[in-house]
Formats: structure tokens, sequence, C-alpha cells
């Protein structure tokens, strides 16, 4: 069984505050979910999540809102965590943050602290 997880942090207040549809929410998190697996296509964790189509696990996260995903995104920028940060245009508004599919468990001390998403 593969073991190789994605995750996906999503701003919550973008529903909740910004009154944003929730399909346009869902598509800032595809988008940001296939730029990131094209971004480390090669990647090995990348190539073992795409062997096995059937069983790809992702947990989709909620963040309160832009601030705090930087600061997510940063953390991982910090420590050298290969992700992605969605940003909606032409706004340059960060809407979602897309791991690199990893190992199940080698990035919860960036991800415990986020609940899942709901909408």
């Amino acid at each position: 069984m593969n073991n190789v997880v994605q995750y996906v942090l999503v701003r919550g207040d973008l529903t909740r505050t910004l009154k944003w549809p929730s399909g346009a929410v869902m598509a800032q998190a595809c988008h940001a979910c296939v730029a990131v697996v094209h971004t480390y296509y090669s990647d090995p964790d990348t190539q073992t999540y795409l062997k096995d189509l059937g069983n790809m696990h992702k947990v989709i996260l909620e963040v309160p809102d832009e601030p705090a995903l930087l600061s997510a995104a940063a953390a991982l920028e910090t420590d050298g965590v290969q992700h992605v940060v969605w940003k909606e245009q032409p706004e340059n508004v960060a809407t979602c943050v897309a791991l690199k599919p990893c190992a199940k468990g080698t990035v919860s001390k960036y991800v415990r602290k986020f609940k899942l998403y709901s909408a």
C-alpha cells in the first residue's frame, strides 16, 4: 500500500468571509495540485503517488486567512519542503498551498495545527 499523501492548505475565509463560490475555491485547490505535481513531476515521491491513481490520498486542510497561509508557506520554504503557493490572477491573491506528495507523517509538524477543510 502506498503511504504517500498530498496535503493542500485552503483558506477558509474565501467562502465564509469573502463569499467566494465553493466551486471557485475548489478550482484554486485543483490548480495548486496540478502545479505542484507538474513542478515536482520527476521527484520519486511524486512518481510513487502517480503510479496508483485509484488510491491517491489527499488531505485538504483549512487555513484561516491569507496571512496564515503565507506564514505556513514561509515555514515550508525555510525548511525546504517542496510546495506551490497558488495565487489568483490578476489580483495576485494567495488562495492555497499544495505540498508535493510525500511520505505520510513527514510534514506533520507543518500541517497538524490545521483542521480538515469544510465548506
